[in-house]
Formats: C-alpha cells, structure tokens, sequence
C-alpha cells in the first residue's frame, strides 16, 4: 500500500473512542504512529493508510484485543492469525469462510455471523438479538477483517454488491463508500453483506509462507486502497453519475472536454489501472444496484435509465456484474425474513 493512500481522520477518532483515553494518552499514540495529534481538530484532514495500519496494531497490542475493545469479549492477539490458520487448510472459499465465522462468532458476543447461499447471490448476516445496534465504525471493522481475509484466501478480490446496517447513517461514511460498495444502507432489519455466490466456489490454496507474509504486513493489506478523489478516473466518474446515460461522451467527445487527445486520454487512466468503458459499466452498475432497491423503480425503467436498448440487454449485462439476474438481486434485498 503506498503512502498516498489514505484514510479519513474520522477513522482515526473512531479507532481511538474506546482504545485510548482522551488527552496525554491520545496524543502519545498518534505521536508514536506518525499522526499529528493536532489532525483531529480538522474534520477534513486524511492520513497516510499505513499510519492507520500502526495505530490499529499498536492499540490491538496495548489491550490485546484486535477489536478496538468494541465488544465484551476480547479478540486477543493473534485471533487474526488464528482466523486464517484455520481458514486456509479449508478446499474452497466457502468452506474457509464458515470457518472463520464459526470462530469470531465463538470470540465475539455480539457478533455471530451465518454464512448463507441462495441461488446465485451469497450473503453473510449478523445474527444480532433484538439489542441496540452497534455503531457504524464497529460493523465496518467488522466486514473489513471479514473482507480482507476472504479476498486473501481467494487471491482476488471480492465484489461486494450491497452492504446493508441495522444501524443509522453516521457523520461519515465517504471512505466506507470505497472501501466496501457505493451501495450502503442503513437503518435496516439486519446487517448483512451481499456478493456474487459464484465467488464461495474459489479454491483455497495458501501456504505457510503467504501467510507469514500476509501477517507480517496486517492490517495494511487488508486496508482497501483508497482511490484518490483528484484522480481522473474518479473524475470522470463523478461527471458520468450527474448525466443520464443517453447524454454519456464518447471516448473523443470526453477528451475534448478534458482538453487532452483521446490517445493521452488513454494512457492516463491505463496508468490508472482503468479504461472508460470500465468506468461506464462500473457507474451503471452502481445505479442499477442503488434503483433495485427501490420497488417502485421497474427492470425497464431502469434498463431505459441506464442507457439500454430493451431490459433483455440489461439482464444479461447485470449478471455480468454480479452472477445474478436483477430480479433475484431484487427479491433478495426486500425478503427481509430470509
């Protein structure tokens, strides 16, 4: 992860709500890690991700628990190893998945989780009591170790379609936006992550090695990069989400309007790892999956939206982006009791 990667200092604040007393303590462990402790008097100031990285280690190290003490049973040092020791000997991602689950469900009281396939979606859900729900920052710990280990295991990463919270909006969510899906809701029934079932098939096939490795870096390398918001191609994509799709440049067209040729245009966002077609498909998913979950909103209103032809053409390009068909995404979402 390089050091132009960042985290938001809300982030910061929050990591340090229940793992370090206010005042000389605070600032001694921002100190210690590289954070100007003056940072968190600016709510829109960011910090190096790998700083963030040592704050989380040395707070899990000061009280043996890599859980920000967020609940009543700790996760001591070394469940994160433990997790993906027991994990990778699993065949497939599935398998490695329950593992893991069963053993945070064992070591956090208030967090048990359940694995469950339907049809071609996958969903992991927090089988939470009628208590009151944990804040935002605790459930996006959660999926981030969660997360993280399971695109380690599969060595790839892990679309994530959804990400649903039992919990209200909190102050910031921007780099949770990022980090996970665009498509976050809060204030429902439950918490529960959705993703492509085809995924839970990958084989599993880690070393011993890796996984020093792997460890030796956590939790920097689970820490999602953060896309830099100056970037052209997040740019671009915001231009493209303020514009119906009918009214979406063309490659000349857009690089005219960025005053470059459409060959610089190009190279800039291979540099970026993108192409412009890749960041139209990713924007029409993002609305397809955000309308979806609007009953009111129809398959064909959507397809139109979205620039389609006919909603035969939005079917098939839907479950290119997800493994499944939007009506299966759709029902999913509203069956609450599932």
């Amino acid at each position: 992860m390089s050091e132009k990667d960042t985290i938001s200092i809300q982030l910061v604040r929050e990591a340090l709500l229940q793992s370090c007393a206010p005042g000389v303590t605070t600032e001694e462990v921002l100190n210690k890690v590289g954070i100007d402790p003056a940072l968190l008097k600016t709510p829109a100031a960011r910090v190096p991700a790998t700083a963030y990285a040592r704050l989380w280690r040395l707070l899990a190290r000061r009280r043996d628990d890599e859980f920000f003490g967020m609940d009543p049973r700790k996760l001591k040092s070394g469940s994160l190893a433990f997790l993906c020791r027991c994990a990778m000997v699993q065949p497939s991602l599935a398998a490695g998945l329950t593992s893991g689950l069963s053993f945070l469900s064992l070591m956090l009281e208030y967090m048990p989780a359940q694995l469950v396939r339907q049809q071609s979606l996958a969903e992991i859900v927090l089988l939470e009591d009628d208590q009151d729900p944990r804040r935002a920052f605790t459930y996006f710990t959660y999926w981030m170790i969660v997360h993280g280990v399971a695109c380690w295991l599969a060595g790839r990463r892990i679309p994530i379609l959804a990400i649903e919270l039992r919990c209200p909006v909190p102050d910031f969510c921007d780099d949770y936006q990022v980090m996970f899906s665009e498509n976050l809701r809060f204030d429902r029934p439950r918490t529960r992550m959705i993703f492509s079932a085809e995924c839970l098939d990958l084989p599993i096939k880690r070393s011993p090695e890796e996984l020093k490795r792997f460890l030796a870096h956590a939790p920097a390398n689970i820490l999602v990069k953060y896309r830099a918001p100056e970037s052209l191609a997040s740019r671009i994509k915001h231009d493209l989400r303020q514009l119906p799709a009918e009214h979406w440049p063309e490659t000349e067209a857009l690089a005219q309007q960025l005053c470059m040729s459409a060959s610089t245009l190009r190279r800039r966002l291979a540099e970026e790892g993108q192409t412009y077609q890749g960041l139209k498909d990713s924007v029409r998913k993002e609305l397809a999956i955000v309308w979806l979950a609007e009953p009111a909103i129809s398959f064909a209103e959507i397809a139109t939206r979205l620039g389609f032809a006919d909603t035969s053409s939005f079917y098939k390009a839907f479950r290119k982006w997800s493994g499944s068909n939007p009506g299966h995404y759709r029902s999913l979402i509203f069956n609450e009791a599932s």
